[in-house]
């Protein structure tokens, strides 16, 4: 079934030209609508299906610092003053919350590599604080049980996946950007080699500037024009509970289960990193590409079904301009969540926390999280088409940090100083990489 959404009703009306076309209504390509929008120009945001329907609305909500790349680490410090911000000049509650993040662990080895990445963070700034044995059990004392430590990272948060993305969105219109749902981008042309024009299922759009936030559907996307994206995707299975368990922290991990409060006072429930890899032809073609990643991971991957073929977001087509394409026949990515995992995640959450045991489950539903080999997002204003940038590859943490992604997008486009370095987000880092030469992916 669909994660829960808030629905906002949207123009049908395609404007004839636009100062920049936003491709996709995640909640990166919202928060880079919202701040270019904000700057004055003219924005268009497509969206094939509804707002924030795909994995923008399917993930935990976690908003965080802890435990992040280096690479990424400036960037999520900054989202998380971005939310504030958004929230404030939107009007409109976004469900952004510090109320903190708690891990818990058993595993020594999982102890000290929390404890060196929090002698680099905090010497960057960030306020993460490892807990010994007395204070891990009191913060966890919803489990009824001792610790050996944890992490608890205070000025971390969460925001609503329901309701974040279509705000963000409402906020684009009241800074006079357009937003279309239910019209799928099907192409860009080019004139002179520079992008002039975004063709839709309804029609043209003449701009010279394109942001493509696509999600899964960004590399059979960039396939068209003849760019490499190496991306694979994984389909991530979740559930939430009804409200009515009380006394549980705001966001716990821990390596059996991670529970979130959700706005509602229900709570999502995740067993982190464990998916299903569903074959497509751009994941058996890519997979050398992917192979240090996966061999990292295979105890938390199960071999998945044929959905994501069927889907056709990961295809090698090329598709005609003027003829309906796989973003047509697959408005929303709504795969079905694993049953086994979902009933495991269930089981492992009520054997942790006792207060989760008499709640009855509220929804299923899974998502589609895709990934760079090397777990960075490409953002990115050099990608081989002048006027065409690309954001994606967010792999499973991109919730939190999307109005920074957002923000740089916008200062890309702009040639104004960047919120934090753009080298380690680029494309071409994969050409001459331990993953090979991507071209020929």
């Amino acid at each position: 079934m669909p994660a829960p959404l808030l629905q906002i009703e949207t123009p049908a009306t395609l404007p004839d030209e636009a100062d920049c076309v936003v491709i996709g209504a995640g909640i990166v390509g919202v928060s880079a609508a919202y701040w270019l929008a904000r700057a004055g120009l003219s924005v268009v945001l497509l969206e094939k299906g509804r707002v924030g329907a795909e994995q923008s609305s399917r993930n935990w909500g976690w908003c965080r610092q802890q435990n992040r790349d280096a690479r990424e680490l400036p960037l999520s410090t900054r989202s998380l003053a971005l939310w504030e911000e958004m929230t404030a000049e939107i009007g409109a509650d976004l469900g952004f919350r510090r109320c903190g993040l708690l891990y818990l662990s058993d595993d020594p080895a999982e102890l000290e590599g929390w404890a060196a990445w929090g002698r680099f963070a905090r010497g960057e700034g960030v306020d993460t604080r490892m807990l010994g044995a007395a204070e891990a059990a009191t913060r966890g004392a919803a489990t009824g049980r001792t610790w050996a430590g944890g992490v608890w990272s205070p000025t971390d948060g969460t925001a609503d996946p329901s309701r974040a993305a279509p705000l963000i969105a409402r906020g684009v219109m009241k800074h006079g950007g357009t937003v279309v749902q239910g019209c799928a981008a099907r192409g860009i042309e080019t004139s002179g080699g520079a992008v002039s024009a975004v063709v839709t299922e309804r029609g043209s759009i003449r701009t010279g500037r394109v942001v493509l936030a696509g999600g899964a559907w960004a590399g059979s996307f960039l396939h068209q024009s003849g760019i490499v994206f190496p991306q694979a995707s994984v389909r991530s299975s979740i559930l939430s509970v009804a409200p009515g368990a009380e006394g549980l922290p705001a966001a716990l991990h821990t390596a059996a289960v991670s529970v979130t409060r959700r706005g509602d006072g229900g709570h999502t429930l995740a067993v982190s990193g464990r998916s299903n890899l569903d074959p497509t032809w751009r994941a058996i073609r890519g997979a050398r590409h992917f192979l240090p990643m996966f061999a990292k991971r295979w105890r938390s991957l199960a071999p998945g079904g044929p959905q994501a073929w069927q889907a056709g977001f990961e295809t090698r087509r090329i598709w005609a301009l003027d003829r309906e394409t796989p973003m047509e026949r697959s408005r929303i990515l709504d795969p079905r969540p694993s049953e086994g995992l979902v009933n495991e995640t269930l089981r492992r959450a009520r054997d942790l926390l006792p207060a989760l045991r008499e709640v009855p489950v509220q929804a299923t539903w899974a998502g589609y999280i895709d990934s760079t080999p090397d777990g960075v997002p490409v953002i990115d204003a050099d990608i081989g088409i002048p006027g065409l940038v690309l954001a994606a590859g967010l792999s499973g943490h991109g919730f939190g940090i999307g109005p920074g992604v957002g923000h740089l997008v916008a200062d890309l486009l702009l040639d104004r100083r960047p919120i934090t370095d753009t080298a380690q987000y680029r494309l071409d880092r994969f050409e001459q990489s331990q993953w090979g030469k991507v071209s020929k992916f």
